[in-house]
């Protein structure tokens, strides 16, 4: 739970810091790679985390990596991180900004289960169908779900839309057991 409150806690004050200089983009797109860079390289990341090495070292590292590579907003971002010893969540902050970046946009994630994968063709059309429901964009995955026979099911935002043939079977049987 902790953790979360880590996460949420950082990830909220790059989100404001960005929008107050009006780089959230930036700033979204430049963390986006940071967090890829600290997943491919290990040895980076350990030494990032370990606490045998102080924050002085670690601050004098990363500026030398990433000073001019980076905004001053991110890697300041860094400092801190490095100060308080919380690097190692530097990755979900990442998901909690992306998040908040996406609320402020107007944006909405779902995901569209089907028996088959659908191709972004089909998806396409289904975002836009949902967005013009839900008065939202709205960015669809596809997942697969062999139990729906056919047909698809959207869930978005904790509501469901099930135009599969597993409900019309189940609406059916509902409708004769009523009479």
């Amino acid at each position: 739970m902790e953790e979360l409150t880590i996460d949420l806690t950082y990830g909220t004050a790059l989100f404001e810091a960005a929008a107050e200089t009006k780089k959230t983009e930036l700033i979204k797109e430049e963390a986006s790679e940071l967090a890829e860079v600290f997943s491919r390289e290990h040895d980076l990341y350990t030494f990032i985390n370990s606490p045998g090495i102080s924050a002085e070292e670690k601050k004098r590292v990363f500026g030398k990596i990433f000073e001019g590579r980076i905004c001053d907003e991110l890697l300041n971002f860094l400092y801190i991180l490095i100060d308080k010893g919380r690097t190692m969540h530097f990755d979900k902050m990442v998901k909690v900004y992306k998040k908040l970046v996406d609320r402020k946009e107007g944006i909405s994630y779902g995901t569209v289960y089907s028996v088959i994968p659908l191709d972004q063709k089909r998806i396409k059309e289904l975002e836009e169908q949902t967005s013009e429901l839900f008065k939202v964009n709205i960015k669809l995955t596809n997942e697969i779900d062999p139990k729906l026979i056919g047909g698809i099911k959207i869930l978005v935002e904790g509501k469901m839309i099930d135009a599969s043939i597993r409900k019309r079977f189940d609406d059916m049987d509902s409708q004769i057991n009523l009479n």
